[in-house]
């Protein structure tokens, strides 16, 4: 049996949202292994002096905080753009489960079908419950060279899937990041509108517990979509990631921040919420303070697998 998600027509290779990762302390001053090539915000915007209204927020909000932080932001609205370490690499954790879906979906249309009741079922408890089970069941199911394409079709090139089913320790990026969340909210040749549309919904629906970081301080007239990670390893202490997509209140954004080197889990959560209220307070600065999103204050996470030793 079949549920009635249509992968036929215009649904073309669907884009994979590198979404593995589990909220965890990350160790102070730990960093990637990829060496950060810019440290300072850099924004640009079609709309007179919002850039430099984001760049100085921003790099307030980073202000004292320790690790290694990678910020990404796109508005269509007023074409406004926000990079900090864009392709400085991170283990993704549990962020890569919507790459996982994406490249689902993508293989689904190759052969013009839906998805079949288990993969549907598998796919909403990855997203909305980060269900890691799930994500190793499909991460099986599709195999690194399915992965691969969908990548290679999303052109997402920095990304370079984990190693023997080590699905978390996928390498992401920003740019990376915010090229899968474009495919997925905007029409395009790589996924299909219904694709689209399907991926939003599932971000759309994760529990609460897991809706902290990229939604915090966004206003009531924002739709959120977000999907976050965490991981803990023996080097460079917790990984802590969030990805997601606004729309309302006269923007159509998308928001990934990416960090390493936390002492703790609630630490790295911290920064991103700091980044993340003062982008959506930036942009939609007329919105009242009680209207605003508040995450809760016991975020979780589920934790991925990783090798010992």
């Amino acid at each position: 049996m079949t549920r009635h998600i249509s992968l036929r027509a215009r649904v073309l290779p669907a884009v994979a949202a590198a979404t593995a990762g589990v909220l965890v302390p990350v160790v102070a001053g730990a960093a990637p292994a990829s060496a950060a090539p810019a440290t300072t915000v850099a924004c640009t915007s079609g709309k007179a002096g919002l850039a430099a209204k984001l760049q100085k927020d921003i790099t307030a909000a980073l202000a004292g905080r320790a690790g290694t932080v990678a910020v990404g932001l796109y508005d269509r609205t007023t074409k406004t753009t926000c990079t900090l370490r864009a392709t400085t690499s991170y283990d993704s954790a549990s962020v890569v489960k919507v790459t996982v879906l994406a490249t689902l979906l993508w293989d689904a249309k190759k052969t013009n079908r839906y998805l079949t009741s288990r993969e549907s079922d598998l796919a909403t408890a990855m997203i909305t419950k980060s269900d890691n089970a799930a994500t190793t069941s499909l991460w099986k199911q599709l195999g690194v060279t399915k992965v691969k394409g969908f990548l290679k079709a999303a052109g997402m090139t920095a990304t370079v899937p984990g190693a023997d089913g080590y699905w978390g320790l996928t390498r992401i990026n920003v740019t990376d990041e915010q090229r899968l969340l474009a495919l997925i909210t905007a029409k395009n040749t790589v996924l299909s509108d219904n694709a689209r549309a399907y991926v939003l919904k599932l971000m759309g629906g994760v529990v609460t517990s897991q809706k902290w970081g990229t939604p915090a301080g966004a206003p009531s007239s924002v739709s959120v979509h977000v999907k976050n990670g965490w991981l803990q390893r023996a080097t460079r202490g917790w990984r802590v990631h969030s990805v997601g997509a606004f729309k309302g209140g006269g923007h159509d954004y998308t928001v990934s921040v990416l960090t390493d080197g936390n002492s703790t889990m609630n630490y790295g959560v911290a920064t991103i919420q700091a980044v993340a209220k003062a982008i959506h307070r930036d942009l939609t600065p007329t919105a009242s303070a009680t209207s605003r999103y508040a995450p809760t204050t016991t975020p979780k996470e589920a934790y991925v697998a990783v090798p010992q030793g």
